[in-house]
């Protein structure tokens, strides 16, 4: 079988998990699978990626993984009648903003990701509930009430417990991964403003297509390292659960209420733990696990607080 037809193959059955996955369950039960298939399927790529370390370059393995990312996408976006180029300025200046957004926050996050343990780097990850909450508070003008503020704050000291800079252990690729997060709360950001007319897919194509042609033009420049059978498993593994993490993601999100599902993003740190002790051998320290605890609780309470807020405006439209 040609490599096209591997390609097609994979995306008639991301295709089919998408639109006929577990018929036999709720909304709400078929979004929660389809969120913590996602989160699994993002760490195995992350685990994937960490194993390149050492043996491939950063930008060459990025362009590789972006190539089947990519042409995967681009199938699924096709068959899903969402490879469509007619957009506003507003909402095409939106997606180049969160391509940016995402090169940077991969970049960002792969240099920490190869340097630090597979659970820290997720542990780190779960702030995103908060900086979003308070980035949208900061610069969309979304309410945010002083208890949903307090959270941010006590999570943001669990952060602290887990890169700890006064200990031996923070280095540059702690703050990268600080920056990460910050690139990723401006991505996420981005799709606030973007209109709803836009396909998913479409989006995360465009951010594929950055990343891969970042990956190509850093490469250009460098020596090219041959790639061995492993790696170039290794990277066509983590090809396969990007997407598969991408296209679950937005699944969930379209399935069940999101107050529901929005919580089960939480079971990557779990993901992270296991396969960071089983394939790496790595296990946080306990001051790490009481900071992802920290982290997780605080991210826990102000998606609550969020769904209270909907409800509160649903209820009574001139509420602020």
């Amino acid at each position: 079988m040609g490599a096209d037809n591997h390609v097609t193959l994979l995306a008639s059955m991301i295709i089919s998990c998408y639109r006929f996955g577990m018929k036999d369950f709720s909304d709400n039960m078929r979004g929660a699978a389809m969120m913590t298939g996602s989160m699994i399927a993002f760490v195995a790529n992350d685990a994937f990626m960490k194993s390149l370390a050492g043996d491939v370059p950063l930008f060459q393995a990025l362009f590789l993984r972006g190539i089947g990312t990519v042409i995967c996408l681009t199938i699924l976006a096709y068959a899903l009648g969402q490879l469509v180029f007619h957009h506003s300025r507003k909402d095409w200046a939106l997606m180049i903003l969160r391509a940016l957004a995402e090169v940077a926050g991969s970049v960002f996050f792969l240099q920490a990701l190869f340097h630090m343990p597979l659970a820290n780097v997720s542990a780190v990850l779960q702030a995103l509930p908060l900086t979003v909450a308070l980035g949208a508070a900061v610069f969309l003008g979304e309410p945010l009430g002083w208890r949903r503020l307090l959270a941010i704050l006590v999570g943001f000291a669990g952060v602290f417990l887990i890169i700890r800079p006064d200990s031996d252990g923070f280095n540059i690729y702690s703050i990268y991964m600080l920056c990460a997060v910050a690139c990723v709360t401006l991505r996420d950001l981005s799709v606030r403003r973007m209109s709803a007319k836009v396909p998913s897919v479409f989006v995360g194509l465009i951010a594929a297509f950055a990343v891969m042609l970042l990956g190509a033009g850093v490469t250009a420049t460098q020596s090219w390292v041959p790639v061995n059978a492993t790696s170039a498993m290794q990277i066509g593994g983590a090809m396969v659960f990007i997407v598969f993490g991408y296209v679950f993601s937005v699944a969930a999100m379209r399935n069940g209420d999101i107050s529901f599902v929005a919580p089960f993003r939480y079971t990557s740190l779990l993901a992270a733990l296991v396969i960071g002790w089983a394939v790496f051998g790595d296990w946080p320290t306990p001051l790490t696990c009481v900071g992802a605890g920290i982290v997780v609780a605080t991210g826990l309470f102000t998606l609550y607080r969020e769904r209270r807020f909907a409800q509160q405006r649903r209820l009574s439209p001139r509420l602020r």
